[in-house]
């Protein structure tokens, strides 16, 4: 099931993945982070018109895949292969704003979004600024 799902992804079921596997990266999916993701796709623009039941789809195809041995590989081949590049900061944009919505970052969390930045070729400059914006934030 998981293979006819894979080959239809739109740009906004890649940020949903990603913020999803961020979410899912520490085997703990709280919350604040659920709420975050759904605010995102709630409020903001690049989900206008997204289908909120895609949510749960991807967030299945996400778990499917961390199942697997390659399972972040293939992620990443979701995304490099679905989402267009102008949306790479965007995704990681996202992706911090879930890893912060708790108050706390995990090395889990840390060593998935150093593998975004990577995955994504994001320049190191633009993303500490996209990481500082997300801890400015999500301060307390």
């Amino acid at each position: 099931m998981t293979e006819e799902i894979t080959h239809a992804l739109s740009a906004q079921d890649c940020l949903v993945a990603l913020m999803v596997a961020v979410s899912a990266s520490d085997e703990d999916i709280r919350t604040a982070e659920l709420i975050k993701i759904q605010s995102a796709v709630n409020m903001l623009p690049i989900f206008a018109g997204y289908d909120n039941d895609r949510l749960s789809i991807m967030s299945k195809t996400v778990f499917d895949l961390f199942e697997q041995e390659d399972g972040l590989d293939a992620l990443f081949g979701l995304i490099r292969e679905s989402l267009p590049e102008r949306l790479y900061e965007t995704a990681y944009a996202l992706a911090c704003d879930v890893a912060a919505a708790d108050g706390s970052l995990l090395e889990a969390e840390l060593r998935l979004l150093e593998e975004i930045r990577y995955e994504l070729d994001l320049d190191r400059l633009h993303a500490a600024a996209i990481e500082r914006g997300a801890r400015a934030r999500h301060l307390t």
